[in-house]
């Protein structure tokens, strides 16, 4: 581990800390016991200052001692963690996390704008400290009720090379309590013709006085624990633990012993007993017994470090992993139908092998990626708690679905547009309180997120329960700005889709929020991005819900494939419920599917395919969103490994077309984009029922 890798380790595990605040401190106010969430966070404040300190980051480590100062008033009881309280808590995390931010810039030190913003967040803090001057950093408690340690450490030889200094864990260690005195130990350093500058021959005995524990201590030498040989003997040990100590380094018994001697850890009576060879074998045997105790580590030996189960691994790694399973579910596709071709029983078994396992790699490879969609929802908390507060609303987040997985790559992408449908639910739907009380409802509002699968989806639903679209209103607005001809007829959801034309807004006044008609047009087309849609419910004085639709990846589907003509088209499996022989009666696009009406519509004249008439068609029968259609397609092809491939810029607006793949044969292959083809069917329907009400 070099100094590089360590720093990024830092300054990962820094946003996960301050990620792990932030939540419990918008949960703490509403917890009825806040003693583990207050400890939470004072872990996390105090496991960044320790952090920080060991890269010499002073001005963090000075911030969040003063943080961390409050905290402990809090853990202690004397303190209660209110809204207030809470506010400034979010903004202390958010300077640590602009420090944090300059740092990974490569911003060692503090500078004038970093400090200037993080002082009125000082003295706050300091106002909830008591009248007594603020504890140094290098003091956290009275050193009267701090207890007697004493730390053996050995750095290895590759230290320096690793690019990690000694004496910073010394400092840091200071900032947990006091350094009695330290011994330092010569007996690794060779003669000076023999000596290498970039080795380690560093080894000390140090006498510390503190009130942290064993766990805290040993976590100052975290980044070095594979690195040296750690030993810590805590104010419990007995007069044996320091014999046998001492009888490990004989050489330097004396100036060990004084300072065992200094810190009080032992009387000069014991160490002259401790230092002299055991009267009787009973005392070794007592000696060896209370050193191979269960629990106890022998002397010299490192501790075992705990076995971790998960390791990082950077996300473009993993976006290189899954081009190159792309790139051989092709090949493999390609060996298929060479094999098929060749009619050779034993190269068509390897190839059906080959297949089986590359799918295998493929699911693998994709839920690597896959991700909770918690972590996205549990930021969204911070953006209710500061935008109703800002426009002075009593509003609630409810999450539900936390364990939904998705592509990690659709999760980054999404988070923008559900900031912005939440933030417009908060200033459009929610009510004020005096509203809502005259209308029979809490004061609080409530927003709720909710994630889940459907038909080889995920769907991201956004509710609240305030007064619902204006339709009549949305309606006018329309009318006037000419986007809907006057008179004309339009469902619900035509109309509140209406919301999403660019510019569109029905607001009476421009907030800070909302107002200016920008917002909900890119909302709409970041999802269309991600080749997914969005829907809007609404009943007046009940709520909206706004409906988002979403692939679980962008990389790789589970296709169908079915011919028209000499045209290739792959339909994803997920949507795919059956495929039947097609009938209906002549100038119908519908058919009769067990007593049922199923729409349907012909790729070949979607597309404008140029061929043929075929005998027998089939219909493959697809469902999306609650709803049914049928596909005409003159073949089917089976399922297929789709590896999606962005179209070009020029065939971005082909409509019901989402993306493109490889077959076997290396020809090109279409993938139907789905809701695009209801969508279709459904305006083909409206256009077929206005011409048969018009009048003639």
């Amino acid at each position: 581990m070099n100094l590089a890798a360590a720093l990024q380790t830092f300054l990962i595990e820094c946003r996960e800390l301050l990620e792990e605040m932030e939540h419990a401190l918008l949960e703490v106010e509403q917890a009825s016991d806040k003693t583990e969430l207050v400890n939470a966070i004072f872990r996390a404040a105090h496991t960044i200052k320790g952090s920080a300190g060991l890269f010499g980051l002073d001005h963090v480590v000075s911030f969040t001692h003063v943080l961390e100062s409050v905290l402990d008033e809090a853990r202690c009881g004397k303190l209660v963690i209110a809204d207030q309280l809470v506010a400034l808590l979010l903004s202390c995390g958010d300077h640590i996390g602009v420090m944090v931010a300059l740092v990974a810039d490569g911003q060692l030190g503090a500078d004038d704008a970093t400090t200037r913003a993080g002082a009125p967040l000082v003295e706050a803090l300091r106002a909830y400290l008591a009248p007594a001057p603020l504890a140094p950093a290098d003091a956290d408690t009275d050193t009267s009720a701090q207890a007697s340690w004493h730390i053996a450490v050995r750095f290895g030889p590759d230290v320096l090379k690793n690019g990690m200094d000694p004496l910073s864990f010394i400092g840091y260690l200071g900032t947990l309590g006091e350094i009695v005195g330290i011994a330092t130990l010569a007996d690794a350093l060779p003669p000076a013709a023999d000596m290498d500058p970039e080795c380690c021959y560093l080894a000390y005995h140090i006498a510390f006085r503190s009130s942290a524990d064993l766990s805290t201590i040993e976590a100052v030498f975290e980044f070095v624990r594979d690195d040296c040989t750690l030993r810590i003997l805590a104010p419990t040990s007995s007069v044996a633990d320091y014999r046998h100590l001492l009888q490990a380094h004989s050489a330097h018994a004396a100036p060990i012993g004084a300072l065992l001697v200094r810190s009080g850890a032992l009387t000069a009576q014991q160490l002259a007993d401790a230092v002299a060879p055991p009267a009787l074998p009973e005392v070794a045997a007592l000696v060896d017994t209370v050193e191979t105790a269960p629990g106890r580590t022998p002397p010299g030996t490192p501790p075992k470090a705990q076995e971790n189960r998960s390791i990082r691994v950077d996300a473009d790694k993993l976006d290189h992993l899954i081009n190159l399973v792309g790139e051989l579910i092709i090949v493999s596709a390609s060996a298929n139908l060479i094999a098929r071709r060749a009619q050779i029983a034993e190269l068509h078994d390897c190839a059906s092998t080959l297949a089986t396992l590359v799918e295998t790699v493929r699911d693998s490879a994709l839920q690597l990626r896959m991700v909770k969609i918690g972590a996205t929802f549990n930021r969204f908390q911070r953006v209710v708690h500061d935008v109703s507060r800002e426009i002075g609303k009593d509003i609630v987040l409810q999450v539900s679905g936390v364990d939904t997985e998705l592509d990690k790559t659709v999760v980054e992408r999404i988070a923008d547009p559900l900031t912005h449908l939440l933030r417009n639910a908060m200033d459009h739907g929610i009510e004020s309180a005096a509203v809502r009380a005259a209308g029979g409802k809490p004061t609080t509002g409530v927003v709720r997120l909710d994630a889940y699968h459907d038909s080889g989806s995920i769907v991201i639903t956004v509710s609240d329960d305030g007064g619902g679209l204006k339709r009549d209103r949305i309606l006018e607005k329309a009318i006037e700005r000419g986007l809907v001809e006057a008179g004309r007829v339009m469902s619900d959801s035509d109309i509140y889709a209406l919301i999403f034309e660019p510019g569109f807004s029905t607001a009476e006044q421009i907030t800070n929020l909302s107002g200016r008609g920008v917002g909900m047009d890119v909302v709409k087309r970041n999802i269309s991005a991600l080749r997914g849609s969005v829907g809007v419910h609404s009943e007046a004085g009940h709520g909206t819900t706004v409906t988002v639709r979403l692939p679980l990846t962008l990389a790789i589907i589970d296709g169908f494939q079915v011919g028209v003509g000499k045209s290739v088209f792959v339909i994803p499996l997920d949507m795919i419920e059956e495929c039947v022989e097609f009938s209906c009666e002549p100038g119908h696009d519908y058919t009769n599917l067990r007593g049922q009406v199923l729409p349907f519509i012909r790729l070949r004249e979607l597309f404008g395919v140029d061929a043929g008439a075929v005998r027998r068609e089939s219909i493959v029968v697809i469902k999306y969103a609650s709803q049914r259609c049928g596909i005409v397609v003159d073949t089917l092809l089976g399922e297929f490994q789709a590896v999606i491939k962005p179209l070009a810029k020029l065939f971005n607006q082909v409509a019901c077309i989402s993306g493109s793949t490889i077959l076997g044969s290396g020809d090109v292959a279409l993938i139907v984009d789905v809701p695009a083809l209801f969508a279709a069917i459904a305006s083909k329907q409206v256009h077929a029922l206005r011409a048969a009400s018009s009048p003639p």
